[in-house]
């Protein structure tokens, strides 16, 4: 073989082993991944405000349609608008008519049918139920008389707001006519019909001596108490009291006498002579 050849073979060995080299790697297959070496899918951001029109089927967005509904009907009512209403124009007049079929059969079948506020004619159509049926300021001074004359207390203030139309307007003309008083629980106003033939008229120094004393943190032991201090003793007969129970007497006791039988008595006189015959 030429040397020359030889020379230049020997060379490019000491080249090609001086060189370094990089060796491609194949692909692994998706199917052997371990979860660790599977690429992370990037999270999207929560949006902040929910899109109840997308998601129309939920309850939530049905009961904002539901409650939407009924306060659109309170507030027609408070204004005098109480002619009924069929659900697509309840629907159109609070700017609802995009809502799904499955919320309207909802809203027909369950939710206005079964709401305290919603009351449905015979027409199938739906108007506002209010706590009380009065239409202006005479009919709410003719139910104050009723429950006054039939002892069933007062009213609530909420509830007559909710009844009447154009209320404030009507309870100032009946400014004379009612009494207001504050429930202590939740102070909540109660409106009584102000009956000016049980007024009574009092002198002004009992008025003076009834608003000197305080009896807010006094029960009745200690008013009686007082009471007796002042030589006054009405309320031994007033008030409720409490039930003696009767005392018991002791049974006698009584000797216990022989008695003798009772049988054959009607057969002495026979018993008798047979005993002397013998």
């Amino acid at each position: 073989m030429d040397p020359a050849l030889l020379r230049e073979r020997e060379l490019f060995k000491k080249r090609a082993l001086s060189t370094p080299t990089v060796e491609k790697k194949k692909p692994k297959d998706d199917s052997f991944l371990t979860p660790k070496d599977e690429p992370k899918k990037k999270s999207k951001p929560p949006s902040s405000a929910p899109n109840y029109k997308a998601m129309s089927g939920s309850s939530q967005y049905k009961f904002s349609v539901l409650a939407k509904i009924v306060k659109y009907m309170k507030q027609r009512h408070q204004e005098g608008d109480d002619h009924p209403l069929t659900l697509e124009e309840i629907l159109d007049e609070t700017n609802q008519l995009d809502a799904g079929s499955k919320v309207k059969q909802w809203l027909q079948t369950e939710a206005l049918a079964n709401n305290p506020k919603i009351e449905v004619n015979n027409e199938g159509k739906y108007i506002f139920k209010a706590p009380y049926k009065i239409k202006d300021k005479k009919g709410l001074l003719r139910l104050l008389r009723q429950h006054d004359l039939k002892g069933l207390g007062g009213i609530m203030l909420e509830d007559v707001q909710e009844s009447l139309p154009h209320c404030e307007k009507a309870l100032k003309s009946l400014q004379n006519e009612i009494i207001y008083i504050a429930r202590p629980i939740d102070k909540k106003k109660i409106m009584f019909y102000n009956d000016r033939a049980a007024t009574l008229g009092l002198d002004e120094e009992f008025q003076k001596l009834w608003r000197s004393v305080a009896v807010e943190s006094m029960d009745d032991q200690k008013i009686e108490e007082y009471l007796e201090k002042q030589g006054i003793r009405s309320m031994q007969d007033h008030g409720l009291k409490k039930p003696v129970a009767p005392k018991r007497k002791k049974p006698v006791q009584r000797k216990r006498q022989f008695k003798k039988p009772r049988d054959n008595e009607h057969l002495a006189d026979v018993l008798e002579t047979y005993d002397n015959d013998k």
